[in-house]
């Protein structure tokens, strides 16, 4: 198809015969090429515009615009079939369709976002508070952060909220990985699927320990954790024949068999006897914390478990993340991306005669039925809610949906 060139006068020319006969005209009359932008073509010729290239990269960007919102909004058509399709913004999109599994009907929402046009959106975790012991609402999360779209995001343990799995906000690590999950890594200009495993030690000069946590409830007594602001206040109770330090401003201020207060400007350490009862009183130290893989300039990362596309094929790998109880139908929420870097988002309603919900390996045939090449499972069941421009659009089970410790949302850029 030619690029067209659009006109106030609603006439459409093609730019490249337009160029050839401009330069024509130039050459027949010897005379100094002087381009002119789209709206000059009906201007007194007396008034000639000079500046050829922001003209050209002005009349490219908005056809490309338009080019590619037709490329979506086909796209979208093709994909969900007998979808109800609701513009929510500029390459944002809220589809709500129903399937049936052996004649049973399953009602599923999904957003799905187009990167080059909604431009002025960005998508991050967050959590419903400043500390991690705390839940909230899909709505107030949302509404907290400005958010047009929300989806409830990882695991937690339900009794605090406290997030279960990795979770970075804004390149902060907040909470490390539980059975080395999977996680969806948010960068710039796109995103990225892994297994994550913790890479973080605690240094002084001659000393070097391996941090096997930050911020998660202990899973084993020689685990040796950190425990940060974020955290709380206080540190959980000492394993025993252990100890904890606490450090302030990179230096060991207090060391104890007792659970200690978290400084504002540190952390707590807490571990065996045998693995830390080497740190002195006042000792120089560092806290180093990565990921494997290392993703450079990762800003956010949000974990759930199992796969559910990997490398555009269908792979749930449930037993290997030790998720074997989610097995069944249930409500499912869901993340993932297409080949061409398009957001999409998925709740899953399930429990009820209305829509009796999805298994893993249903999920994971649908995410790749529309596109994903890359998907994962989030935290599901009760959790599962969606929100979508001021409401709650699928049925969770408690009205409105639960509490929740964190959300993924999409907002406007600030």
């Amino acid at each position: 198809m030619d690029t067209i060139l659009f006109c106030p006068q609603k006439r459409y020319f093609n730019i490249l015969t337009l160029a050839v006969n401009i330069v024509i005209v130039g050459a027949f009359t010897q005379s100094v090429f002087l381009p002119i932008m789209a709206n000059d073509l009906f201007a007194k010729v007396s008034n000639p515009v000079i500046n050829t290239n922001q003209a050209s990269i002005s009349i490219i960007t908005e056809v490309s615009s338009e080019a590619e919102l037709k490329n979506f909004d086909e796209s979208v058509q093709k994909r969900y079939p007998n979808a109800i399709i609701y513009d929510i913004d500029k390459g944002i999109k809220h589809i709500k369709l129903t399937k049936y599994y052996d004649s049973r009907p399953v009602k599923i929402n999904v957003v799905e976002v187009n990167p080059k046009l909604a431009k002025d959106y960005e998508l991050f975790p967050a959590l419903a508070s400043d500390t991690l012991s705390s839940k909230k609402t899909i709505s107030n999360i949302a509404k907290e952060n400005n958010a047009l779209i929300a989806l409830n995001g990882t695991y937690f343990k339900p009794q605090t909220g406290v997030p279960l799995g990795t979770l970075m906000i804004n390149e902060k690590i907040y909470t490390g990985p539980i059975y080395n999950r999977v996680a969806f890594g948010i960068f710039e200009n796109g995103y990225d699927v892994a297994r994550i495993q913790l890479n973080a030690s605690i240094k002084t000069k001659d000393l070097t320990v391996k941090v096997d946590n930050i911020n998660q409830p202990r899973m084993l007594s020689t685990y040796v954790l950190a425990y940060t602001p974020d955290w709380g206040r206080t540190a959980p109770m000492t394993p025993k024949y252990g100890l904890q330090f606490a450090v302030e401003d990179n230096k060991i201020v207090q060391i104890s068999t007792s659970a200690l207060q978290i400084p504002q400007n540190g952390f707590v350490i807490a571990g065996p006897s045998s693995s830390l009862s080497k740190f002195k009183l006042g000792d120089k130290v560092k806290l180093d914390i990565s990921t494997i893989p290392e993703w450079k300039n990762v800003k956010h990362i949000i974990s759930g478990g199992p796969y559910l596309v990997k490398n555009d094929e269908v792979f749930v790998d449930m037993t290997a993340q030790k998720l074997s109880a989610i097995g069944g139908k249930n409500p499912r929420s869901a993340i993932g991306y297409t080949l061409d870097n398009n957001l999409i988002l998925v709740s899953v309603d399930g429990r009820e005669g209305s829509s009796v919900g999805m298994t893993l390996m249903q999920l994971a045939n649908f995410m790749k039925s529309i596109g994903c090449i890359n998907a994962i499972n989030l935290d599901g069941g009760g959790s599962t809610v969606m929100y979508v421009n001021g409401k709650v659009v699928n049925s969770p089970q408690v009205q409105g949906g639960i509490p929740l410790s964190n959300a993924v949302v999409l907002s406007k850029k600030t």
